[in-house]
């Protein structure tokens, strides 16, 4: 099932975990923030697992920095890149939220098979939820 927000689209992969791609070049706002989160409270009310597939460019407001991935039901997120620029933005956001301890990881899409990088992703997210 697929959910498109403003800013781009949320598919839900399982009952608890949904996949996140950004439209590229957005600049995610603290209300783009408050949209998601609302987006996932209404599809799930136990824990979840975000696969957040990062195929475009986009960065983020300080604001939205500090309060992405705060709801409570979040236990872990898998983000896969395709590139150094999207690591080096997720490094950065880990770095801001590390005095939150954000059970995070990161997979690399540009595996000998694209498909391989997201597979990774998506068991370490079930692991995590076990």
């Amino acid at each position: 099932m697929k959910h498109v927000l403003s800013f781009g689209y949320i598919t839900l992969l399982s009952d608890n975990i949904a996949e996140v791609v950004v439209n590229p070049n957005i600049i995610i706002s603290l209300e783009m923030v408050e949209e998601f989160d609302y987006c996932l409270k209404c599809h799930f009310n136990k824990n979840f697992g975000l696969l957040i597939n990062k195929i475009n460019k986009y960065t983020y407001t300080f604001e939205a920095q500090l309060t992405i991935a705060s709801l409570s039901g979040i236990k872990a997120i898998a983000v896969v890149t395709y590139n150094q620029y999207c690591e080096q933005v997720t490094n950065a956001l880990v770095n801001t939220r590390k005095i939150d301890n954000l059970n995070l990881r990161q997979f690399s899409g540009l595996e000998l098979e694209l498909e391989l990088g997201f597979q990774s992703a998506v068991t370490w997210l079930e692991q995590e939820l076990s």
